[in-house]
This record gives C-alpha cells, sequence and structure tokens, in this order.
C-alpha cells in the first residue's frame, strides 16, 4: 500500500514539472511571436529612405511585421538607445554622427558597416570657379551669402558650423532639409548659377548633376566614412533571425543610388525597394541564410 502511494506521489511530481515546463514552453513561444515585429528608425535623407525601405521589405519576407518611425538623427539614435527602435541602418561613422555614438555607445550595439566609402562635405556645380572651401568668401556675394543646409539634427551640420568657424567664412547656415535643399541646388543648376549645399555621397544627386566637392585643407568633415547597422542591446537575444539579417546586411553604393534614383523619379520607396529585392535577389539571400 505504500509502496503504491509512494508511485502516484512520484507520478503527481512527474506531471506537476511536466505541466510547468509545458507552460514555459508555451510562453517562450509567445514571446518568440511577439518578437517577429521590429520598429526601424531613419531620418528623412535619401540615402536613408532608400536604405531602410529596403531592409525594411527584406525583414517582412522573412515573416516579420515591420513599423518605421521617421526622425531627425539625434532622436533615431536615442530612440535606439532607448529601446523604442530596434534598430536603423543609418549610423554615419566615425565622424558625422560621433556625438551620438558618444552618448549612446554603452546603451546600443554596432554591427558594423552596412555600405562603405561614404563622404560628407560642402558641394558645388562644376562650373563653379572655385576649387575649396577656403574659396567661398570670395564668392559670397553671389550665393547671396548662404550655404544651404538639411535638417538641423544632422552631424553634416554640426560639422558645417564647425566648418564657418574654422575657415572664417561670412556665410549663414540655412537650415532646411534633404528635399528642400535638392530643390535648391535644381533650381540654381536650371538657372546656371552659383550655389554651395551639404552633400554626400551616396545621393542621387551625383548621378543626375555634374558636381564636385570642395576641397577641405583642414579635414573639418573627416576623411572617408561608412553607414553603419546599430541595434539596441538586447535584440540578439529577443530576435535572433531579425538580428542575424541586420547584421549580415551590406551593399554598395551603386545598390543605394539604384533605390534613390528610382525613388527621385517617381517611383514609391516601398514599390522601388521591393523592385531591387526581387533583382537582387542572390544578394539578399546571402543575408537571409
Amino acid at each position: 500500500m505504500n509502496g503504491l502511494k509512494r508511485y502516484w506521489k512520484q507520478l503527481t511530481v512527474f506531471f506537476s514539472i511536466f505541466a510547468l515546463l509545458f507552460t514555459v514552453a508555451c510562453s517562450n513561444q509567445g514571446g518568440e511571436e511577439a518578437k517577429k515585429e521590429i520598429t526601424l528608425a531613419y531620418v528623412n535623407w535619401d540615402s536613408e529612405v532608400a536604405s531602410t525601405h529596403v531592409i525594411k521589405k527584406i525583414l517582412e519576407d522573412e515573416g516579420f511585421t515591420v513599423n518605421l518611425k521617421q526622425v531627425e538623427a539625434g532622436p533615431m539614435w536615442a530612440g535606439v538607445a532607448s529601446g523604442s527602435a530596434d534598430a536603423m541602418v543609418a549610423g554615419w561613422l566615425p565622424v558625422t554622427h560621433k556625438n551620438y555614438y558618444d552618448k549612446y555607445k554603452n546603451k546600443i550595439e554596432d554591427l558594423g558597416p552596412n555600405l562603405k566609402g561614404t563622404k560628407i562635405g560642402l558641394v558645388v556645380p562644376e562650373y563653379m570657379d572655385i576649387e575649396s572651401i577656403e574659396d567661398l568668401n570670395k564668392v559670397k556675394g553671389d550665393l547671396d551669402g548662404k550655404i544651404i543646409g538639411i535638417d538641423a539634427g544632422a552631424g553634416i551640420m554640426q560639422a558645417t558650423e564647425k566648418a564657418i568657424k574654422e575657415y572664417d567664412l561670412d556665410l549663414e547656415l540655412v537650415e532646411g532639409s534633404s528635399a528642400a535643399m535638392a530643390a535648391t541646388l535644381k533650381k540654381a543648376i536650371d538657372d546656371k548659377k552659383p550655389v554651395v549645399v551639404t552633400g554626400w555621397t551616396p545621393h542621387w544627386k551625383f548621378a543626375k548633376y555634374d558636381l564636385k566637392f570642395l576641397e577641405d585643407p583642414k579635414k573639418t568633415y573627416g576623411g572617408e566614412e561608412n553607414i553603419h547597422t546599430i541595434a539596441v542591446k538586447g535584440l540578439k537575444e529577443d530576435s535572433p533571425e531579425a538580428y542575424k539579417i541586420l547584421d549580415n546586411f551590406n551593399w554598395t553604393t551603386e545598390d543605394m543610388e539604384a533605390v534613390m534614383l528610382d525613388i527621385q523619379d517617381g517611383k514609391d520607396p516601398e514599390k522601388a525597394a521591393a523592385d531591387w529585392v526581387k533583382e537582387n535577389s542572390d544578394k539578399v539571400k546571402s543575408w537571409t541564410k
């Protein structure tokens, strides 16, 4: 009789443990389902609109629900650091976003470059007879005393403020947006007038117009840069599949400019990204395998 009681007691303990493990397994499975939703932050630069929509499409094709947050550079970095966004593919390093990286580096994970060989600086049409930032004061009247910039929080704007001081430029940096800058550049070129804008590559404007970077002898804008993928700490554990795709993502200037040009020519960013993904399936498979 005592043996039978011990048997039932052991059986009860076994089923209790089994039930607990089953509950935990179900709970974990539900958690994994919840982590199939990914939020990407990005700035409204032509380059980052292209890259973010491409990685969004790839994640969606792998079964993820992807939310996009369009913000300025500061909130983009802060959002990933705080976890309100899971990742971004728009970290310009080592110079453009240096201040943001230094501020948040302990709260984010740098997955490395997704595009190498970028550059920032001041850009003018080829027909302008100047070659260096040092020459800008000579033509300040022709420029109406203005450098045409983009959104205030962008790293290139901070670098340009520094350049104005370093080169003692008698010019005002005009805040705006990437689209407004491009529109001003187009109008000036159409009218064959002088203009200077904050510029970076990759950007569709270099494929469309005959432009040049002004020489930067003081190296205010730094040298060659890369665009990095940045993730919130813990994403690898919370969503290993999304982490793997983001970590593998890397492409070329030509890849990015193809998407940017499609968008500039009127194609919706979602459609431009989907078309590029379809046309580059082998490359995409190398990121998702």
